[in-house]
């Protein structure tokens, strides 16, 4: 069965929305673990409001290595407003999440990447469909922007996989959510 895992950047005060404004140029060099992750993975989950916002800047990018990988794996996009998809390689997933998302784990194939899309990584993470929730935390004070871990309710147990410190200070930090249900 296949993993559904997500990949953010987080702030030290928990921002996750637009990574650019607190990730320091001087700490890009540290971001070779990208390539093990989106090495391990052949698919991408998006929410509709990455989605819209990708599919309109990574097609004409040539940020590497991350341009090549969502230009050319599978992008299935969580949406019930979205009718028809024009980014090559798209597909609507319009159903219930939890039913898409075991169809998908299903299939043959390596893990399933959920890049951005905070509101979908919040409703997978309370569901308990995500396997694992990687975190590259900056060292950063964003002040301002969405925050991944926002939300009301019963608390979410997480199990501590890796933990990796970069010279220039990102860590990198691997959890396995409990899950919700025995």
């Amino acid at each position: 069965m296949r993993k559904l895992i997500s990949y953010l950047f987080i702030s030290v005060d928990g921002v996750v929305e637009a990574p650019d404004r607190f990730l320091r140029d001087d700490l890009y060099q540290d971001l070779a673990p990208l390539d093990d992750t989106i090495g391990e993975q052949d698919a991408v989950l998006l929410g509709r409001r990455t989605y819209e916002e990708w599919s309109a800047f990574w097609p004409q990018s040539d940020i590497q290595p991350f341009a090549t990988f969502i230009n050319t794996v599978p992008k299935y996009v969580a949406s019930k407003t979205l009718k028809s998809l024009a980014w090559p390689g798209s597909g609507l997933l319009p159903g219930k999440l939890r039913d898409e998302i075991a169809a998908l784990k299903r299939q043959d194939g390596k893990a399933i990447g959920v890049h951005g899309s905070i509101s979908l990584v919040q409703e997978l993470l309370v569901a308990g469909l995500l396997d694992e929730l990687k975190l590259v935390v900056c060292p950063a004070i964003a002040g301002q922007g969405r925050r991944l871990l926002s939300r009301e309710g019963e608390p979410i147990q997480l199990d501590l996989q890796t933990v990796r410190t970069t010279p220039g200070g990102l860590q990198y930090v691997v959890f396995r959510p409990r899950s919700a249900r025995p």
